[in-house]
């Protein structure tokens, strides 16, 4: 039985490590693939291990393995450092017949492992792309990250402030032209009037929380949520006196990437559920004060509709481009 060996960081996977892998797992029977990971990882070893093991798991011939990355000398030359390699990979695995890989340590690491050294796309050709690339820019290598890789990098917006300031008309049109998903405020989908109780409170913030998760998985890039925890905790306090402890752990949950702060200076609108148009600027010092004191930056959306949508875009632009 031929047993080959591919290493790396997979920081993160992306389409040139899967087509290595695959590569490589045509070549021999059994492929080791070795993750390794230290303290230092900008994107921890748990996710991206998830990720190797949900991208190869139809492929019982491709075992994969996380190692700690506490041997290695960047001070020493290529071939020392790959002895060190060498030396730890025998101590861990089982005896490996193969390297494959795309980097220039392939040849020295396969001698001192006593093993044949088979490359892959090297030059980068195929796919002209590298890890570091995409931490940098994910947006613009976005067709090199695999499905169960793009939720890591998914933007998430939130849509926050008031009633009625259009954030479900905005975050609708928005995910429509960027082809992308949108969350609904979940609320309307559990009552149908502004008499609820803890309970209906407390199954909003988890659906909110599920849904999220559920559309961060296929948005594309951006992800548009018509608003948050907060503003339930912020009806809840309102409606009902206080607030179940359950909303501020659901809050923790998930973390936005820019909040947009609608304005009230565009008509209120009753549509049978509203009934604080006589307080507006109330709840939006509250809404504001909420952000504040969590020292969560925002961007004041306002004017009407038209120029709210300009100003969004704009923003959603610079974040697409960085």
């Amino acid at each position: 039985m031929k047993r080959g060996l591919v290493i790396g960081k997979f920081m993160p996977l992306h389409y040139g490590h899967i087509s290595l892998i695959e590569f490589a797992a045509a070549h021999c029977d059994e492929l080791i693939v070795s993750m390794s990971y230290n303290a230092f990882d900008v994107i921890s070893d748990e996710l991206r291990f998830s990720w190797i093991i949900e991208t190869f798991k139809d492929q019982p011939n491709i075992k994969v393995f996380s190692i700690v990355d506490d041997f290695d000398r960047e001070d020493l030359s290529l071939n020392e450092r790959t002895k060190i390699w060498a030396d730890r990979m025998r101590q861990v695995y089982p005896p490996i017949d193969i390297i494959f890989s795309s980097e220039e340590y392939g040849i020295p690491f396969a001698k001192n492992l006593r093993a044949e050294h088979k490359s892959f796309d090297p030059e980068r050709k195929l796919f002209p792309v590298s890890a570091t690339r995409i931490r940098k820019k994910p947006f613009a290598y976005w067709k090199f990250i695999p499905k169960a890789v793009r939720p890591f990098f998914v933007k998430k917006i939130c849509f926050y402030g008031p009633e009625s300031t259009g954030k479900t008309f905005l975050a609708q049109k928005l995910a429509t032209y960027y082809h992308t998903e949108f969350v609904p405020e979940v609320a309307r989908e559990v009552v149908t009037s502004n008499d609820f109780t803890l309970e209906d409170i407390i199954k909003i913030g988890y659906m909110h929380v599920d849904r999220i998760k559920e559309k961060t998985r296929t948005a594309n890039k951006i992800l548009f949520c018509d608003t948050d925890a907060i503003t339930t905790q912020i009806y809840c306090r309102h409606y009902l006196g206080s607030v179940p402890q359950v909303l501020f752990e659901l809050e923790k949950e998930i973390i936005y990437d820019q909040y947009f702060l609608f304005d009230i200076d565009v008509p209120w609108v009753n549509d049978g559920m509203r009934d604080l148009g006589e307080r507006r600027k109330e709840l939006f010092d509250i809404f504001k004060r909420e952000l504040e004191t969590r020292n969560l930056p925002y961007l004041l959306v306002k004017g009407d509709y038209e120029e709210r949508a300009r100003f969004v875009t704009m923003e959603v632009e610079k974040m697409l481009s960085h």
